[in-house]
């Protein structure tokens, strides 16, 4: 057993001083440490000494496992070093060349601009984003909202129905609200946004498409009434469109809000002398509010006697459109970057 060991550690010693790559480092180790290797026969012989003498055997072949170890990290640790500087070398950049400029694909989407703008300034105002499903309920985005059977919103001319008359895709975001309500079990003041994808049945042209984004919003509070619907809605009118913006109120109806009111703001094109923009009449209605009617608070378990609130809606193609000056709502939808780049550091 002693000189076959000595063997082992002769030979492995040699062997050791011919290595120069890591796959001949692998070969050598399973020359000795593999399943058949040397130091694997020697130490499977084990079972054949007297037991008066494994103890001196073992420490033996332990003494050669721990060359054999010692040989090897050391060799792999050199070889790594040596490959790493290679790939160094090849890959070495040469910081005195001229930079290339790469021209970017395009930006941010317009709409995706548009809602991440508005998001970000009603929560500076202390909202919070809320979002909900997309395949709703007909009690979510109807019932509750005081649309009543039979109301010409529930025409399935309008509205893509999915199982009979209860299943739907959403026309609106308020279900989003209802929702919000609904689980808001302490009855605390709300005060949310909605922004999402609604669908209704439409003939796509330039200025309308069967899919479309809308941001709703939602307050609910003690004393709300429409001055603070007015200001916050002057507050988004003046950060979109410009500081000097007029906003007004025409009245209007909507099942789920009493009062209604069409949102109005200044022509930002002609100054309100008249253009095809505003049609003549110097305004241009951007959305839809109101105060939440009692019955939409009822149905959520809000008491109208105690508490009252302001709901909004816009339409975000609306909104992109006239802030970046498009005349057909298809551009939104396109698959070609480049419709999309012209836009992409356009601020008006």
């Amino acid at each position: 057993m002693d000189e076959k060991l000595q063997q082992i550690k002769s030979s492995l010693q040699e062997e050791y001083q011919k290595i120069t790559s890591l796959e001949q480092l692998n070969d050598w180790k399973v020359k000795y440490l593999g399943k058949k290797g040397l130091i694997t026969e020697v130490s499977s012989m084990m079972r054949d000494i007297p037991n008066e003498q494994k103890k001196e055997v073992g420490q033996k072949i332990q003494e050669v496992k721990n060359i054999y170890q010692q040989l090897y990290d050391e060799k792999q640790e050199a070889l790594e070093d040596e490959v790493l500087n290679i790939k160094l070398a090849n890959d070495a950049i040469d910081i005195t060349l001229d930079g290339v400029k790469l021209k970017p694909l395009t930006g941010a989407h317009m709409i995706e601009k548009v809602i991440e703008d508005l998001e970000g300034l009603f929560i500076s105002m202390g909202y919070t984003v809320e979002e909900g499903p997309e395949v709703e309920k007909d009690l979510y985005n109807f019932e509750m909202l005081n649309l009543p059977k039979g109301h010409p919103a529930r025409d399935a001319q309008d509205t893509f129905y999915i199982d009979k008359d209860e299943i739907l895709l959403r026309s609106q975001t308020s279900p989003v609200q209802v929702r919000t309500m609904l689980k808001n079990k302490e009855k605390e003041p709300i005060r949310i946004i909605c922004p999402g994808k609604t669908y209704r049945r439409d003939d796509d042209d330039a200025t309308h498409s069967h899919q479309f984004t809308q941001m709703e919003g939602l307050v609910i509070d003690k004393e709300i009434s429409l001055a603070d619907l007015k200001g916050t809605f002057d507050v988004v009118a003046k950060h979109l469109f410009g500081s000097d913006r007029l906003t007004r109120f025409r009245p209007s109806f909507y099942p789920f809000t009493e009062p209604s009111v069409e949102l109005d703001i200044s022509c930002f094109n002609c100054g309100m002398k008249g253009c095809s923009i505003c049609k003549g009449t110097g305004w241009i209605t951007v959305g839809g509010a109101g105060i939440v009617h009692p019955n939409v608070l009822k149905s959520s378990g809000y008491d109208p006697d105690k508490v009252s609130g302001f709901a909004f809606g816009f339409g975000i193609e609306r909104l992109t459109m006239l802030k970046y000056g498009i005349t057909d709502i298809r551009v939104l939808y396109t698959n070609d970057l480049r419709s999309n780049s012209q836009f992409s550091r356009r601020d008006v």
